[in-house]
């Protein structure tokens, strides 16, 4: 029998977009994942501590790597947003709960996604994850001295 592929996600905000995105890494669906993705030769994934992989062909293997493990728990736990006219860049703290001999444990991952509007709709052209920690729960947002 023949998997159908889902429908593209065409329309919606960047939200949704990262939302289907954090949804298809717990699923551990690699169709549901990628359709979140542009088809952009030039788009980026960098996991922590992996290679730089460019195109959609090399981020779905990199994915499927990942995926041959078992599914993700992960969880946004934190976003900050800047947006414009064709694009949203979200720097994410990412919690990932991972089971070693001693129980469950969280583990901390900063990552930026970056989205682009096409004419498919809003769609992932980045995603650069960086090894973090509970430390970075806390921000660092000086507060200005002089109101104007």
């Amino acid at each position: 029998m023949l998997k159908s592929k889902p429908p593209p996600v065409s329309s919606g905000s960047p939200d949704d977009i990262e939302a289907a995105f954090y949804d298809a890494l717990q699923a551990g669906d690699i169709d549901r994942l990628m359709v979140c993705w542009s088809d952009e030769d030039e788009m980026v994934c960098i996991h922590p501590g992996g290679a730089w992989l460019v195109g959609p062909a090399a981020i779905r293997q990199g994915f499927e790597a990942m995926f041959a493990n078992g599914t993700i728990r992960i969880q946004a736990v934190k976003v900050r947003k800047l947006d414009g006219l064709g694009s949203s860049v979200h720097s994410v703290l990412e919690r990932i709960e991972v089971l070693t001999q001693e129980g469950l444990h969280h583990v901390y991952v900063m990552a930026t996604n970056v989205y682009h509007q096409t004419a498919q709709g809003w769609r992932l052209v980045a995603h650069h994850a960086s090894p973090g920690s509970a430390h970075e729960l806390q921000e660092v947002s000086p507060t200005p001295l002089v109101l104007h």
